[in-house]
């Protein structure tokens, strides 16, 4: 039996972050940070992406819902550095933004 250790589960949700949304063929998987930009944080927005990222990295469903959280801080007078942090690992999603 091969047991996932949180390397694994750290290179799959980089994976996941790097790979734009459809980057495969007939699939959905990906992640799109820019989609998190410019939205009223009401909306939701943060939710549904961390809903597709355990959609997508089926791993993370096993995890309490506490071990998934996306958050942003203040940065200057109008910018905003959103984090990610999966199981005590951070990733500053402000790395994976696609270019417009």
């Amino acid at each position: 039996m091969t047991t996932i250790t949180g390397d694994d589960i750290q290179a799959m949700v980089r994976h996941w972050l790097e790979t734009p949304i459809n980057g495969y063929l007939g699939s959905g998987y990906g992640a799109d940070a820019n989609s998190l930009l410019q939205r009223a944080q009401s909306e939701g927005q943060a939710d549904r992406f961390v809903r597709k990222l355990k959609r997508d990295v089926s791993v993370l469903e096993v995890l309490p819902n506490s071990a998934v959280s996306l958050y942003g801080t203040p940065e200057g007078v109008d910018q905003l550095r959103l984090t990610l942090d999966v199981a005590g690992r951070s990733y500053d999603l402000n790395d994976f933004e696609a270019p417009r």
